[in-house]
């Protein structure tokens, strides 16, 4: 079974926000990753929370 660290599973996600594509987060930790890497990036999303996690939503698809 294959590891992987929250923040490049994070980085992993924001990069396919990046090109124009939604991502879904299933914990608060890569959640809250996430939020951070948009701020910091100044990327334009939409975040609708589900009772499963939060989805990233770019403004601006692909």
């Amino acid at each position: 079974m294959k590891i992987m660290s929250t923040s490049k599973l994070a980085k992993e996600k924001v990069q396919k926000i990046q090109a124009g594509f939604s991502a879904f987060a299933e914990t608060h930790e890569v959640t809250d990753l996430i939020r951070k890497e948009i701020k910091s990036m100044g990327l334009d999303v939409i975040e609708e929370k589900t009772e499963h996690g939060s989805w990233f939503i770019p403004k601006k698809r692909a």
